[in-house]
């Protein structure tokens, strides 16, 4: 094993997803469409990576709410989408990021017509819970 390789994890296993062949699966939200990246097989559970995509351009907020997990990361791969956090909006576009910390309330409020994020989350289960708005939240 390589110099400051870790111990190799044998209930984990190499995962290909291609674009030509993509897995589909149900989402969280009607009005988005969601690619498998098959990390959750590979990883046993241990995390969960997916490409998101409005069917159209998100117009209404989604509502205040937290994921239960450890943490999650959206990176935006084609148009925009506007955030909101205790601490204020976000705008993220192609090529910007946000690691949200595991039941950190958030609302998503709009995204562009042509949108599509990679989401990773750890553990790959999970949860979406309402909530109210943070104090100082508009």
């Amino acid at each position: 094993m390589p110099d400051g390789a870790t111990t190799r994890r044998t209930d984990r296993k190499v995962a290909v997803a291609t674009a030509k062949n993509p897995v589909m699966v149900k989402g969280r939200r009607e009005f988005f469409t969601y690619r498998d990246l098959g990390v959750t097989e590979g990883s046993n559970g241990h995390m969960r990576a997916q490409i998101t995509a409005a069917k159209a351009g998100m117009s209404r907020p989604t509502g205040w709410h937290y994921h239960e997990c450890e943490s999650q990361l959206v990176y935006v791969l084609k148009g925009w989408i506007e955030l909101e956090f205790a601490s204020g909006p976000v705008r993220l576009e192609a090529g910007d990021s946000v690691y949200i910390p595991g039941g950190m309330p958030h609302n998503e409020c709009r995204t562009a017509d042509e949108f599509e994020i990679l989401e990773v989350s750890v553990p790959a289960q999970m949860g979406t819970k309402p909530c109210e708005a943070p104090a100082g939240a508009a």
